[in-house]
């Protein structure tokens, strides 16, 4: 009888469930089921649609259910820094809102009239971003603090999902350190941060690391679904899940876990909470095995994600890197730049770019692609050489993984301006990340370099030469 396990991989733009079984000694994936998500405009605030996700999970559990692939167990991830309130009855207190509406706008002020940055820094590693739970928690206590007195739990986005197929509350790990309230020393809940800005205390649930047994399904789920079911938590972060399936070894290996956002860094034993690495903006988010990922947040795909859904022909991300490709624009823009954040429209946020910044100002499918890409690479190169400074250490090769793994022309860029060679694939992984910290569960690798040296000879990966 084959073993299968589930990962539920739910992103800013999709969700799917994949199922895993080892065949051969090599791990082998199939997807069962797809399904669309994004943000919601309801009443001025950008929400995700909890109910309609939740469903979503739901027949895809069903849909292992028909096909006769039933897993022993499963494990969810998603996005980071969103959460939701509970009250006493678990109901949720307010909107769901996502971490790109505007409503954290002036809240990091707030949290520095109470801690200065850089010794919040000093205390968490976590990199600034607006969006950080820290800052949106702070929202809520200035504009809803009767949500804040009311609140009897917190739970990140997957770990609330978990809870309603099981009923157990658990805050996992990796996506407790994105909100800028855990201690790096302690790996647990910075309390006394936590009561310094106002914010209530019992709702911070107890922290639990990857590869912890959450509990099985709740009878009203087995019925529903036609099945029981362990949930065994993986690094719920995605790219948690995502830099597990970094298939290298190597301790000093630099990965982009390369998606909406690009993740670029390298993986320590201790967070750098100096104030070298606060100025370069880099950011100490636990991984799994108490692992640290020393990494800096990059626009990512987001950019050419955002140019495909504006352009008048209906584009294969393949024919976008093909015209970029053909094209010898020398502009570039700098893709952290606020102004990329949300726009209206991206192509005229590029193009108004370039023109303040005297540069060609891209106006084909191709050139606006081509601008695109060529600056992700350029930010690459720049954030290889902040890693390298801080470190002092020097890295011959890139690991891509993730839906960014596909992106040929990118990574033909990336080994251009970043003068390393670039190791491509997989591609799936985060799925395959949340699966392999089931399997360590499970028994089937003894640790985790027998789990990455496995990955590594079970999925197609691509070289660039620098």
């Amino acid at each position: 009888m084959e073993k299968y396990y589930l990962a539920v991989d739910i992103g800013a733009s999709s969700g799917r469930h994949i199922l895993a079984s080892m065949v051969d000694g090599k791990m082998q994936l199939e997807e069962v089921y797809r399904f669309p998500n994004g943000m919601d405009n309801v009443n001025g605030t950008l929400c995700w649609d909890i109910d309609r996700l939740f469903t979503e999970i739901k027949n895809g559990l069903k849909k292992c259910r028909e096909i006769g692939k039933i897993p022993v167990s499963m494990g969810i991830d998603t996005w980071a820094v969103d959460y939701v309130l509970l009250d006493k009855e678990d109901k949720i207190l307010g909107e769901t809102a996502g971490y790109r509406d505007s409503r954290t706008t002036g809240m990091d002020e707030k949290v520095y009239e109470t801690i200065p940055l850089d010794e919040l820094y000093a205390r968490t590693g976590i990199q600034k971003q607006m969006f950080n739970t820290i800052y949106q928690l702070m929202a809520v206590k200035e504009r809803h603090p009767e949500y804040m007195e009311q609140a009897e739990s917190l739970l990140m986005i997957p770990d609330y999902f978990q809870f309603l197929l099981t009923g157990v509350k658990k805050q996992e790990y990796t996506n407790a350190t994105s909100t800028q309230l855990v201690n790096p020393k302690t790996n647990d809940w910075d309390y006394e941060l936590i009561e310094m800005l106002g914010y209530n205390r019992k709702i911070f649930q107890p922290i639990s690391m990857p590869g912890t047994v959450l509990g099985n399904f709740t009878k009203e789920i087995q019925e529903e679904v036609g099945f029981d079911c362990k949930i065994v938590l993986p690094a719920t972060h995605d790219t948690g899940s995502a830099v597990l399936a970094v298939p290298t070894n190597d301790d000093n290996a630099i990965y982009i876990s390369s998606g909406t956002w690009s993740l670029m860094g390298i993986e320590r034993k201790e967070a750098d909470c100096s104030k070298e690495a606060m100025h370069a903006n880099f950011t100490n988010e636990g991984g799994y095995d108490h692992r640290f990922r020393f990494l800096k947040n990059i626009m990512g795909l987001w950019m050419i994600q955002s140019v495909k859904k504006e352009f008048e022909e209906d584009l294969s991300f393949g024919e976008i890197c093909s015209r970029a490709s053909e094209e010898g624009i020398s502009s570039i823009v700098d893709c952290n730049d606020d102004c990329f954040f949300a726009p209206e429209s991206m192509i005229r946020e590029v193009q108004n770019f370039c023109a303040k910044t005297d540069q060609q100002v891209p106006k084909t499918v191709g050139e606006i692609a081509a601008v695109v890409y060529n600056s992700l690479a350029k930010c690459y190169g720049d954030t290889i050489k902040e890693i390298e400074e801080i470190t002092g250490n020097t890295y011959d090769t890139i690991y891509v993984v993730g839906g960014g793994a596909n992106a040929g022309y990118l990574n033909e860029l990336t080994a251009k301006y970043t003068g390393k060679n670039v190791s491509a694939g997989p591609t799936e992984a985060t799925a395959i990340g949340n699966i392999a910290a089931q399997m360590l569960h499970d028994g089937v690798f003894s640790d985790l370099p027998e789990a990455r040296n496995c990955i590594g000879e079970s999925f197609d990966i691509k070289w660039y030469s620098k």
